[in-house]
């Protein structure tokens, strides 16, 4: 069996490092679980998430140069989540920068009014 790009297989965890995990696949092949593709969350310790002989499932994310590179956090399979609409996603990027200097302006218009006010800025 060839292992593709994509592709979900089984495997078992067969060492661990403080970059990730190696898994191998079922054709005998070994492939690289990075510490940032085993949970969703912030992992510190990869041994609170696995242990050596773990069979997991995993998605082969690459195929460079014979190495394999594999994410178990891609492999699970969640429902789709609905899109939200603009108020519910945030303000981006713009929307803060604009509000931003629209409160500089503000407050700077406001020192140089008192400034002004006291002779000072004369």
């Amino acid at each position: 069996m060839a292992i593709e790009v994509g592709s979900k297989v089984v495997g078992k965890v067969t060492g661990i490092t403080k970059f990730g995990a190696f898994v191998e696949l079922p054709d005998g092949e070994t492939g690289l679980v990075h510490i940032s593709e085993i949970a969703d969350t912030y992992v510190t310790d990869i041994h609170e998430h696995l242990k050596v002989g773990d069979i997991v499932t995993v998605k082969v994310l690459n195929i460079r140069d014979g190495k394999i590179g594999l994410s178990i956090k891609k492999a699970v399979d969640r429902p789709n989540k609905p899109s939200r609409g603009p108020r519910e996603r945030g303000e981006g990027f713009e929307e803060k920068l604009n509000r931003f200097l629209k409160d500089s302006e503000d407050r700077q218009s406001s020192l140089r009014k008192n400034w002004d006010k006291k002779g000072r800025g004369r």
